[in-house]
C-alpha cells in the first residue's frame, strides 16, 4: 500500500528539473545566510541584474542545440557596447546606436556561423578565433579607455520603471515571450531541432541547412548588439573589457536549465530557470562579500552538481 502512495510521489519527483532544485536550495541557503537576500528590492535586482544575460542564454540556447557553442559572445557584446556608446555619445540617437551595436555583432554572428557551417571549423575553434578578434577590436576602437557621457536618456533604459516594472524585466520578459514562440511555433524552430537532431532529414526536405546554421549564429551576434544597450546604460560607459567571460555565465545557464550539446534537445524554459539561478548564486555571494574568481568557481560547481542530479533522476527512471 505504502509503495503504491510513493510510487506517483516519486515519479513526480522525477519529472523536477535539477536547476530547478538547486534554485530552491540556494533561495532558501542565502536567505538563512543573509538577511538582505530576501527583501523584495534585492530580489527584484536580482531579475534586473540577469536580464543581461538572459539576452545571451536564450540564443545560446538554440546555438547549443545546433551542437554548436559561441566563446566570442562576451567579447562581441563588449566591442558591440564600445560601438553603442560611441555613435549614441556622437549622435545622442538610441536607435542609431542600437542599430550600430547589432550590426556589429550580426555581422560576427554571421561570420561565426559561415566558419562553422561552409568551412567546417569546429565552433569551439571558429568562436576562440572571433573572440580574440572582437576583444582586439574593442581595445583597439576604445584606445583601452572607457567611452564615457551616455545621455541620460540612454541610463533610463536600465534605471527606468513601465507600469510598475523595470523596463528590464520588462524587455527580458518580451524576448523571451519572442524566443519560446520562436523555437516551439514556426518553421525556423523545427530547423533548429533538426540542425543538432537529424541534418540529414533536413538535406532530404530539400533545406540548405548551412544557411540556417549560419542565421542561428547570426541571431546570437544580433542578440549580443542588443544586450549592448542594456550593459552600457546598466555601467554608464562603454568598457573595453566590461563582458569578457560572460559567455562563460551563458552557457552554464544554458547547461543548468538541461539544454544537451548533443542531439539537438533544448529546453528554453530550463534555460530562464539557469539564468535565474546563475543570478541568484552570484547576488547571494556578492551579499557574502565572497571574491569574483571564487564565485566562477562556485558557477562550475553549480553546473555539475545540476547535471548530477539530473543524472541520477535519468538513471532511477
Amino acid at each position: 500500500m505504502a509503495e503504491q502512495v510513493l510510487a506517483p510521489a516519486h515519479a513526480q519527483f522525477s519529472r523536477i528539473p535539477g536547476v530547478a532544485i538547486v534554485l530552491v536550495v540556494l533561495l532558501v541557503a542565502f536567505a538563512v545566510a543573509s538577511p538582505r537576500f530576501a527583501s523584495t528590492a534585492n530580489l527584484s535586482n536580482v531579475l534586473v541584474q540577469s536580464t543581461i544575460l538572459l539576452l545571451l542564454a536564450l540564443p545560446m540556447t538554440l546555438i547549443i542545440m545546433t551542437e554548436g557553442i559561441d566563446l566570442s559572445m562576451g567579447a562581441v557584446l563588449t566591442l558591440a557596447s564600445i560601438v553603442f556608446a560611441l555613435v549614441v555619445v556622437a549622435s545622442q540617437s538610441l536607435l542609431l546606436g542600437l542599430a550600430a551595436a547589432m550590426l556589429v555583432g550580426g555581422a560576427f554572428g554571421v561570420l561565426n556561423g559561415w566558419l562553422v557551417a561552409l568551412l567546417r571549423i569546429p565552433p569551439f575553434v571558429a568562436t576562440l578565433g572571433t573572440l580574440g578578434v572582437a576583444q582586439g577590436l574593442a581595445l583597439i576602437v576604445s584606445d583601452g579607455q572607457s567611452v564615457v557621457g551616455i545621455p541620460r536618456h540612454v541610463r533610463a533604459v536600465y534605471s527606468g520603471e513601465m507600469i510598475g516594472l523595470p523596463l528590464p524585466i520588462l524587455i527580458g520578459a518580451a524576448t523571451y515571450l519572442a524566443f519560446h514562440g520562436l523555437l516551439y511555433h514556426t518553421r525556423f524552430g523545427v530547423y533548429v531541432f533538426a540542425l543538432g537532431g537529424n541534418r540529414d532529414a533536413l538535406t532530404l526536405a530539400g533545406v540548405r541547412w548551412p544557411r540556417m546554421l549560419i542565421a542561428v549564429y547570426a541571431l546570437g551576434g544580433a542578440m549580443a548588439g542588443f544586450a549592448a544597450m542594456l550593459m552600457t546604460a546598466r555601467m554608464n560607459a562603454g568598457h573595453p573589457t566590461a563582458a569578457i567571460g560572460m559567455e562563460f555565465d551563458a552557457i552554464a545557464a544554458v547547461a543548468l536549465g538541461g539544454t544537451s550539446f548533443e542531439r539537438g534537445n533544448g529546453w528554453i524554459l530550463g534555460t530562464l530557470l539557469g539564468v535565474v539561478t546563475v543570478g541568484v548564486m552570484r547576488n547571494g555571494l556578492n551579499l557574502l562579500a565572497v571574491p569574483s574568481s571564487v564565485q566562477v568557481a562556485c558557477i562550475g560547481v553549480l553546473v555539475i552538481f545540476a547535471l548530477f542530479i539530473d543524472g541520477l533522476r535519468s538513471q532511477k527512471s
